[in-house]
């Protein structure tokens, strides 16, 4: 099997989202890393979705995903609260990871832009965006105003 051509874009903030204009359907992942200053003590929370679902024990999961990392566990009904609202799903724990089986899929800029600047006020964070694209070229991305400094192109 061949693997297709993958992209990554990095670095990106919830303004930088509002020009994009790309083909969702080749959108195969995205993450919002939220991040609480100051940065050297890791506190953040990463929300995340997968088009193909996350791992789960034996099984791909489809839905919204995030995980923390030094936040504290009586936040985590909170942020669960704060997603289900927007986007339902049954919640899953599985360490540090929190999946919202079978919620409502978001692949355009502007949707996960806005999920970005919401996460900042609710959750006092500053938000950084990773989007990750398969089977399109970069001439395609640049032309749906992606910016070509913030691309890391993944090796085949």
């Amino acid at each position: 099997m061949v693997r297709k051509e993958r992209m990554r874009y990095w670095k990106i903030t919830a303004e930088d989202t509002d020009t994009f204009d790309y083909d969702e359907s080749k959108l195969l992942n995205w993450e919002i890393k939220c991040i609480r200053e100051p940065e050297v003590d890791a506190h953040f929370i990463g929300v995340f979705m997968y088009r193909n679902g996350t791992a789960y024990d034996y099984e791909s999961v489809k839905g919204i995903c995030y995980f923390h990392n030094n936040i504290d566990r009586k936040e985590l009904p909170e942020i669960t609260k704060f997603l289900q609202s927007k986007f339902e799903g049954k919640e899953m724990e599985k360490g540090d990871r929190i999946i919202l089986k079978d919620s409502k899929e978001i692949f355009s800029s502007k949707e996960i832009g806005k999920l970005a600047k919401e996460m900042e006020v609710k959750f006092n964070t500053k938000a950084i965006i990773s989007l990750e694209f398969e089977d399109i070229s970069a001439e395609q991305l640049k032309e749906a105003g992606m910016p070509e400094s913030k691309l890391l192109p993944i090796p085949k």
